[in-house]
């Protein structure tokens, strides 16, 4: 955690961004809950923080001669498309390509950004977006998965925005933004084309930290805005859809990593139906997508559960 003092420029940085309040109480409870396995957040237990069961994973699979078929499959990153309809898409928009970046977990392995980077290399989009965990612990240094980031950034076209998942300390926000990522924490922009708008917004982690602000984030989009929400984990589906928004884009699940054949997950990690834990859904008028991640956390393996990126294409919904 970072001293709150006034000749930090970190802490000064971050204050303006978030204000103290927020800041505050996310280096806090950071402090407060890294490394804990039970309780806090949205779920009771997170496999995540419980390190003792990385080797009892790794050793099983050993057992079972897929180690090192995982490992492989874990780097085998594949590009999925998505078709998102939106009713009253602004026309300038029709067509328009968004490609998310979810769950890189880019310091596990030291070829994660290379893989990432060829996997990215070539792809046609109009606008990228982060949808949190960069990082492939919970608490500790940020530095690698910051210069891992920056690394996958010089390959990345245009203008990228992300949100922060419950991997990722606040403090890596000024060095995401000094390598040319926009963190959206509790907040929005607008993105405009040939004179028209459509509205970003991205919130703090909804999952382990609790930090999300839909208010903040979208009280100022006007209400007959079409807008489209970035959120770590799938679980405020209910929120976002009552909150007013068309779309949102997740990840945190990884889609279970770890499936039975036929891509059943053993578990989600997430408070929601199974439904919502991976690939395109639907919630009243709200169009969902939870990406399965193109890295690997806990161990850096995949089994019946390919890693990839998402193109989302936004298209018109054309009236019955």
């Amino acid at each position: 955690m970072i001293a709150s003092t006034d000749n930090n420029p970190t802490f000064e940085r971050l204050r303006q961004r978030v204000g103290i309040i927020h800041l505050r109480q996310r280096l806090g409870i950071e402090e407060d809950y890294e490394r804990k396995v039970f309780g806090q957040g949205r779920n009771f237990f997170h496999i995540e923080n419980w390190y003792s069961v990385h080797a009892l994973i790794r050793n099983g699979l050993r057992v079972f001669m897929l180690h090192g078929r995982g490992k492989r499959n874990a780097r085998r990153i594949r590009a999925r498309h998505n078709r998102i309809t939106i009713t009253d898409l602004p026309a300038a928009f029709e067509g328009y390509t968004i490609l998310q970046i979810s769950d890189p977990h880019i310091d596990m392995a030291p070829d994660f950004p290379h893989t990432l980077i060829d996997a990215v290399r070539g792809v046609d989009y109009d606008l990228c977006v982060l949808t949190g965990d960069y990082r492939g612990d919970t608490w500790g240094p940020c530095d690698a998965a910051l210069d891992g980031i920056r690394q996958v950034r010089t390959h990345l076209n245009g203008d990228v925005y992300a949100v922060l998942g419950n991997h990722d300390s606040i403090t890596m926000v000024p060095g995401m933004e000094d390598a040319g990522i926009r963190l959206l924490l509790n907040e929005y922009v607008v993105l405009e084309r040939n004179g028209e708008r459509l509205y970003l917004a991205g919130i703090d982690d909804p999952h382990y930290y609790r930090a999300d602000n839909l208010e903040k984030a979208a009280d100022k989009i006007p209400e007959d805005a079409v807008s489209i929400l970035l959120a770590h984990s799938p679980e405020i589906y209910r929120h976002a859809a009552h909150a007013g928004f068309d779309a949102m884009l997740c990840g945190h699940t990884h889609g279970g990593q770890i499936c039975l054949p036929g891509g059943v997950p053993l578990t989600c990690n997430a408070a929601c139906p199974r439904e919502y834990c991976s690939g395109a859904w639907q919630y009243r008028q709200l169009t969902g997508y939870t990406s399965a991640g193109s890295g690997a956390c806990v161990v850096d393996v995949r089994l019946n559960c390919p890693p990839e990126i998402t193109l989302h294409h936004l298209h018109r919904q054309v009236p019955a």
